[in-house]
């Protein structure tokens, strides 16, 4: 079996990686600029690719002849997208069509899972939890609309020209290798500053709120399974059913940490309305393929942790 999968040195798409090389695939990927930088996954060939360029994804996907293709190359800061709004609504929907396009014309047989996100339901009332996936879409930022776009896209792809097209919206998604600008990253990696000699106090937002979380390396299990057993032309929430407090993340941390720490409010770090939890159900991807969450949530946190004591160390060197 061959992948290609774009933006495969990112956070899910290192780890969906991993998990394809596991299976014994030959897996391709897609990178741009810094990414190039990113140390190397043995295993993975890397391609040098702006997802943007008609012409550049053509060539790759005529190159590589994959027979799976996972999009997960996406602008994905809620905060950038609030920035400049037509650049992630652009992008986001832009990549898409060119590697459904890609594969339409050169890899016609090829199935494709395109990887949208809960942030497409927006506002949804608490009487309507657990989200299904028929759920109105009411996104609230630019980058849940430009989601809903690429999803739509992804559909027509399928129903125009019976593209095999998979699609999926993922929950909050945690583990190892998550970049700072997260919750439980910069809590790790504030708790590692603070091991190796900085002021004992960590400040922190609203730990009241909920979230529904899920390791990623369930999630990138997940894709792979849609791919093989989910229905084409159909959407699959991918999530945990439950909902965890940002404080209990912080317990764990703190827990684990070979150093007191004290904590502190940032009134800065807290959100003037802080939406109630969004929790999914994915009732709909277990009958599909069989799947359920196997991580629990304190081996996310300490593995995040692990993590996060490993890579400043490597950045101090």
């Amino acid at each position: 079996m061959r992948a290609l999968i774009t933006g495969a040195t990112g956070f899910a798409g290192s780890h969906l990686t991993d998990h394809c090389l596991a299976e014994g695939w030959e897996v391709h990927g897609t990178c741009l600029g810094a990414d190039l930088r990113a140390p190397a996954i043995p295993g993975l060939t890397r391609h040098s690719v702006d997802l943007r360029d008609a012409d550049a994804v053509r060539a790759v996907v005529a190159r590589t002849q994959p027979d799976r293709v996972f999009h997960l190359a996406a602008q994905a800061s809620v905060a950038a997208a609030w920035a400049d709004p037509a650049k992630t609504l652009t992008d986001n929907l832009v990549m898409t069509l060119r590697v459904l396009d890609a594969v339409r014309l050169e890899t016609p047989g090829a199935r494709v899972l395109v990887v949208g996100s809960s942030e497409e339901y927006g506002s949804v009332e608490p009487e309507c939890f657990p989200v299904v996936e028929s759920q109105e879409l009411r996104p609230v930022d630019p980058y849940g609309v430009s989601k809903v776009a690429c999803d739509l896209l992804a559909q027509q792809h399928f129903l125009a020209f019976g593209t095999h097209v998979v699609r999926v919206r993922p929950f909050n998604q945690l583990g190892p290798r998550q970049r700072r600008g997260f919750v439980l990253p910069d809590f790790a990696a504030g708790i590692v500053a603070i091991e190796r000699g900085a002021a004992p106090v960590l400040k922190v937002g609203n730990l009241n709120s909920a979230r529904d979380f899920t390791d990623v390396r369930d999630v990138v299990r997940a894709y792979r399974l849609m791919l093989e057993l989910g229905e084409p032309g159909a959407v699959y929430n991918v999530c945990s059913g439950t909902t965890v407090r940002i404080g209990a993340l912080l317990d764990i941390l703190i827990g684990a940490s070979s150093v007191p720490i004290r904590i502190e409010l940032d009134p800065a770090r807290t959100r003037p309305i802080d939406r109630p939890a969004t929790v999914g159900s994915y009732a709909a991807l277990h009958a599909a393929t069989g799947w359920t969450p196997e991580i629990p949530i304190t081996r996310t946190v300490l593995d995040t942790l692990a993590y996060w004591r490993a890579e400043l160390v490597h950045q101090a060197q």
